[in-house]
């Protein structure tokens, strides 16, 4: 794959010239009015070279940088690996790795390259592994794969479906890494680079191939920057080495299923010249101490150049990004400092072609666009065939509960599921005359519904510190019994998108609910400390997306079931339970 370019269409010629942009730039993007910024040539320099296959930190850039880009000096993460690292490692009792610094910083840090997170201050000695699951496609043969790891583990052992579109599973321990790699890979399954500073799972639309009003089937574009990302699964040392995370999604609907304006990169389906491609938005991440959405990058790209692109944006961001402050390291921050046409033209220039078009104004998404529910049963675009979204309580299931889900597609659909990044799944490509007997499976009358209720449906948790030591609180529990007592005591007639995270790093991603609820601690009536959430309101998804602001800080999580109530009667139309019984 040399040439970085794989095609689904006709080929067009490119314009043949373009002007490139100065080094005067804009400081933000050119809707708002803001002073010029000048920019040094010597900052264009690029901070890393290549060293025996790995991209290393140059030692003039070293001053200054944070804690993990120090280890990744000292080791490239990816050998862990790419030089069957981990099988020593495996074999080491925890005792002798706990003794030494430097493999010490393996399990807890340079694993993430691997997709394994150590929950040490909750599960020590037991690591959650993530998986790539590029557009959130899987197979029965797959998910029987994690069942049968995850039943190994008994209480410890569990798997959620994630806000990326994929799987993690939990309770792995040390010893059983190899093997488990070897299953994964046998099952066409990996978590490389799945973790730390790496590409994260390419987001894609759950609907894909599937859908009757569908763009462009999102699949071959996400499969590819998967296989890009990792080398087919081998290890890409050439992208293992950013200065923080990235992620990336193709659009392929009009309802925005994937979220783009949360991405660091978003594919936007746009035609030009009669040539179909994508537009470019840019930048979007939450953080700690910043959110952003994605910006238009002003850049249109033919679908040809899919990889192409995305190659370009990750070799300057890997070159020219920020590698002190950990809360100032993702690509925006990088867009603030160089100007979005800085920006624009370093990614140009590491362009095959040295250019990059101006985007075009002929985007296919439709801007109003009501957005579409996803679960129940619908009509595919194959005649005679439907798909069937069922609702997975904060994304938590059991061993047996992904034995079930694989019978289930067996049996009624192609052996086949979809991620969605609301933690929930859709079985597609079911025979009409089958869908009746789905719908009566023990799974989906008991457990995972087709028609959970309006708040249920909408509901979205993170981990929560039951498994993660960065969590301040008890989300996934908290927010199915914190759900069941408001619908006790409100009814809902429209949906309401509610969201928990358990700290500010937003996995749970508050920003964008309609109601976000951002773990934190509090004080009770007594002034004692209590587990507490900052509420956000007004988060919005689709055409007119923007970041929710927050409501009420540090509400004891004992007091939300009446603070959210009244939040629903306020402000989005709920009826109290008592007088809707009373008019009845």
């Amino acid at each position: 794959m040399s040439s970085f370019s794989v095609r689904f269409f006709t080929p067009q010629s490119l314009p043949s010239s373009s002007v490139r942009p100065k080094t005067w730039v804009l400081a933000a993007p050119t809707s708002a009015p803001v002073a010029s910024v000048e920019v040094d040539a010597g900052r264009l320099e690029p901070r890393v070279e290549e060293r025996d296959g790995y991209f290393v930190l140059k030692q003039k850039f070293r001053e200054g940088i944070n804690p993990q880009e120090k280890l990744k000096i000292e080791k490239d993460p990816l050998k862990l690996f790419m030089e069957a690292g981990m099988e020593e490692l495996a074999k080491m009792p925890l005792e002798e790795i706990e003794k030494a610094k430097h493999s010490k910083d393996d399990i807890d840090v340079r694993l993430k390259w691997l997709g394994l997170f150590h929950r040490r201050k909750h599960q020590y000695g037991r690591f959650m592994m993530r998986l790539k699951l590029p557009n959130g496609v899987t197979t029965s043969a797959q998910t029987r794969n994690l069942a049968s790891v995850i039943r190994n583990y008994g209480k410890e052992g569990c798997a959620d479906v994630t806000t990326r579109q994929n799987w993690q599973i939990r309770g792995v321990v040390l010893p059983d890494v190899p093997e488990i790699l070897k299953g994964l890979e046998e099952v066409g399954l990996t978590s490389l680079q799945s973790g730390m500073d790496n590409v994260r799972n390419p987001v894609g639309n759950p609907l894909a191939g599937i859908d009757p009003e569908e763009i462009v089937d999102t699949r071959p574009y996400t499969n590819l920057l998967s296989q890009f990302i990792t080398a087919n699964s081998r290890g890409n040392p050439a992208f293992a080495n950013l200065p923080r995370k990235w992620n990336a999604c193709v659009v392929g609907s009009h309802d925005l299923y994937e979220h783009p304006h949360i991405n660091d990169l978003a594919y936007m389906p746009a035609a030009k010249d009669g040539r179909f491609g994508f537009n470019l938005l840019v930048g979007g991440f939450f953080s700690g101490k910043r959110c952003d959405e994605a910006i238009p990058l002003d850049a249109w790209i033919p679908a040809d150049d899919v990889i192409p692109l995305c190659k370009a944006m990750l070799e300057a961001f890997r070159d020219l990004g920020y590698r002190g402050n950990r809360q100032k390291t993702r690509m925006m921050w990088l867009i603030d400092e160089l100007g979005l046409e800085v920006f624009r033209s370093e990614v140009a220039k590491r362009m095959p072609q040295k250019e990059l078009e101006r985007a075009s104004p002929e985007d296919l998404v439709q801007k109003q666009w009501e957005r579409r529910d996803y679960l129940g049963v619908h009509p595919q675009k194959q005649e005679g065939f439907s798909y069937v979204g069922i609702h997975i309580p904060v994304g938590r299931v059991q061993a047996n509960d992904m034995d079930e889900l694989a019978r289930l597609a067996d049996t009624y659909g192609s052996g086949e599921l979809r991620l969605t990044v609301e933690q929930n799944i859709i079985i597609p490509n079911v025979e009409n005359s089958k869908i009746e007997t789905l719908l009566n499976e023990p799974l989906l009358k008991d457990q995972f519904l087709p028609e959970p209720s309006i708040l249920m449906k909408g509901l979205v948790a993170c981990t929560g510190n039951q498994f993660c030591g960065q969590a301040i609180i008890e989300t996934k529990a908290r927010a199915l019994k914190v759900t069941e007592e408001v619908e006790r005591l409100v009814s809902v007639t429209r949906p309401v998108r509610m969201h928990w995270t358990g700290c500010p790093n937003s996995c749970g991603q508050v920003q964008v609910a309609d109601i976000g609820f951002m773990g934190c601690m509090a004080r009770d009536e007594n002034g004692k400390p209590c587990e507490g959430a900052d509420i956000f309101l007004g988060g919005r998804i689709g055409s007119d997306s923007h970041l929710g602001q927050v409501y009420k800080k540090a509400v004891p999580c004992k007091d939300l079931v009446p603070v959210v109530a009244d939040i629903l009667v306020e402000q989005f139309g709920a009826v109290p339970r008592d007088r809707e019984e009373g008019e009845d």
